[in-house]
């Protein structure tokens, strides 16, 4: 008789995303997992989860490569994230087109050219803030780390300023995994109904915004490379939901771990580290992203340590706990340490292969430009409470908080 592995159950509610970590490396390179009910092989070691990443043995597109993906898609709260038609899901001539068509968005030149406009609206809502009293507590994600990303990415986008809380409320119900199968697919009907909007707007007022851009890519007649209409909606989805909610993950963050560790934020003010330096380790320790849904095997792929995905098999890659892997950085892998030397970031935070995102450098700037402009005008800033009692948001995909409450200004 075959050994079957332990099945470890993801938490739907993050509640405790460091112990679970623990048991992922506890359970060896990879280890049977269940989310939300469908069973995976999460990879946790990174240097199998690169080769995995990179491997054309390994696909994204749960449609030509998953037996189970009918079936699955009538009954698990994530489908959403497998049944997309977008270079998020695509494999192969179908993933390389896709992402020729979004990749100019995100040339150094055009993010270079934001600079100056993340500066305004991060120094905007900084204003906001600081009609706050000495001693008031503020919600430091609700006020700075959401609106950021959202005002940035609305403007890369073209999405009109009276549709992006519509938008906000959708992403974070697509994020979100405690959701039953008919919340989520309530709520994917309301977001593809609001990304029909912004289509509509866009096709009657076109602009030089990457969705104007998109839609005419889509509309002109003859071009055998342009986008399906499922494509064009679901690559609207993916800049607009992958371009805020990560970086919103990643201020939060990167603000809790400077708040909590102050001789972290001493090194920064002394010229030891620079603000890219902590918004890297951030990534290492505490990434946006946990797991990633989903990848699947087309042939059988032995492990180190024995076992064997077969072909068919979903797999997860859970950057978190690859990221703290001790084969990647020993006894100091779950301690934030900003002064960490390397030649380059030494995480898979952003992922890794063709489907690296390319809205990293983006992601990148609007983050430490947000780190550097709330300590220059706040350099006392304090956590309203505990850190241990902070909430983390309720899903086994993203890593952040529900809410951030912070003193700006100490009562004296």
């Amino acid at each position: 008789m075959s050994h079957q592995p332990e099945l470890l159950v993801l938490d739907a509610n993050g509640a405790d995303p460091d112990a679970e970590i623990r048991a992922l490396h506890s359970l060896g390179p990879a280890a049977r997992v269940d989310i939300l009910g469908v069973t995976a092989w999460a990879v946790s070691e990174p240097t199998l989860l690169r080769e995995l990443l990179i491997s054309p043995d390994v696909s994204k597109d749960a449609r030509q490569h998953w037996p189970r993906f009918e079936e699955v898609c009538e009954t698990w709260p994530l489908a959403l994230w497998i049944a997309v038609k977008n270079m998020f899901t695509a494999y192969g001539s179908d993933h390389r087109r896709l992402r020729r068509m979004v990749a100019p968005a995100f040339t150094t030149r055009r993010v270079d050219a934001l600079a100056e406009r993340i500066e305004a609206i991060a120094a905007d809502l900084l204003d906001d803030l600081e009609t706050a009293e000495p001693g008031e507590t503020v919600d430091l994600r609700a006020r700075f780390a959401y609106p950021l990303p959202i005002r940035v990415i609305g403007h890369l986008m073209g999405v009109p300023e009276h549709q992006r809380e519509g938008f906000r409320a959708v992403v974070d119900g697509v994020f979100a995994t405690t959701l039953s199968t008919e919340q989520t697919a309530a709520n994917t009907a309301r977001l593809y109904t609001v990304l029909d909007q912004l289509i509509a707007a866009k096709r009657a007022e076109p602009g030089e915004d990457m969705a104007s851009l998109l839609i005419a890519a889509r509309d002109e007649e003859g071009d055998a490379s342009a986008l399906s209409d499922a494509e064009l909606r679901d690559t609207l989805l993916l800049m607009i939901a992958a371009g805020y909610e990560t970086t919103v993950n990643l201020i939060d963050q990167a603000v809790t771990v400077l708040l909590t560790h102050p001789g972290q934020l001493a090194h920064v003010r002394a010229g030891r580290v620079s603000w890219m330096d902590v918004m890297e380790e951030t990534l290492r320790l505490k990434p946006a992203i946990k797991h990633l849904p989903l990848r699947f095997a087309l042939r059988d792929i032995p492990l180190p340590d024995g076992q064997v995905i077969s072909a068919g098999e979903a797999i997860l890659a859970s950057y978190a706990a690859a990221n703290r892997h001790p084969s990647w950085h020993g006894d100091s892998a779950d301690v934030f340490d900003a002064t960490r030397t390397a030649p380059g970031p030494e995480h898979l935070a952003f992922g890794h292969g063709v489907h690296y995102c390319l809205g990293a450098p983006l992601a990148r700037l609007e983050a430490a430009t947000a780190l550097q402009a709330l300590f220059d005008r706040f350099p006392h800033a304090e956590l309203a409470l505990p850190a241990e009692e902070l909430q983390p948001v309720p899903s086994l995909i993203t890593y952040g908080h529900q809410r951030l409450p912070v003193r700006l200004r100490p009562a004296v």
